[in-house]
């Protein structure tokens, strides 16, 4: 008898949509690849309009951990596969990148800490100086090289279809 009260009370309540902004924005504008038709700009805590830097910020801390997360998820099938570099991962105590074990968790209780130590201490090297964001450039473009994102060429290569592939 609760449950039927509680039900009947809910369809009663009324509904909240979340603010679907027609103004343009830095990030993301109406009519841009990866948009929903029906809704344009989804942004319901209005952090694009708010917040544009930490938008902006936030934008490229998702890019650069999806390519942390794809690096490790190719580390785990080439690892269970058996592929290993040749030599040692630490002459000090005697380990080669044979002796590691395959797989997320085993290779990562495997590795001496003073390892973890110089993975972040690199990881952390790079991000601030060799591949740190250039503001002036679109987020997740940080390689100045050789490296081209999306060229904006018509037909089966730019970024529209990429997204949309």
């Amino acid at each position: 008898m609760l449950s039927t009260a509680v039900s009947s009370l809910s369809l009663n309540a009324p509904v909240v949509r979340p603010a679907v902004s027609n103004a343009r924005m830095a990030a993301i504008t109406p009519g841009d690849v990866g948009t929903t038709k029906p809704l344009g700009v989804y942004d319901p805590l209005g952090l694009m309009t708010r917040m544009p830097d930490k938008y902006r910020r936030w934008q490229e801390m998702e890019i650069k951990h999806g390519r942390f997360a794809m690096a490790a998820t190719l580390h785990v099938i080439l690892t269970e596969a058996g592929i290993r570099w040749p030599g040692y991962l630490s002459f000090a105590e005697d380990i080669k990148f044979s002796d590691m074990p395959g797989g997320t968790l085993a290779s990562w209780a495997a590795l001496p800490n003073l390892a973890w130590i110089q993975i972040v201490l690199i990881v952390a090297l790079l991000d601030n100086s060799v591949l740190a964001q250039d503001p002036a450039k679109a987020p997740g473009d940080v390689i100045p090289f050789f490296w081209v994102r999306y060229p904006d060429v018509e037909g089966f290569s730019g970024k529209e279809f990429k997204l949309n592939a």
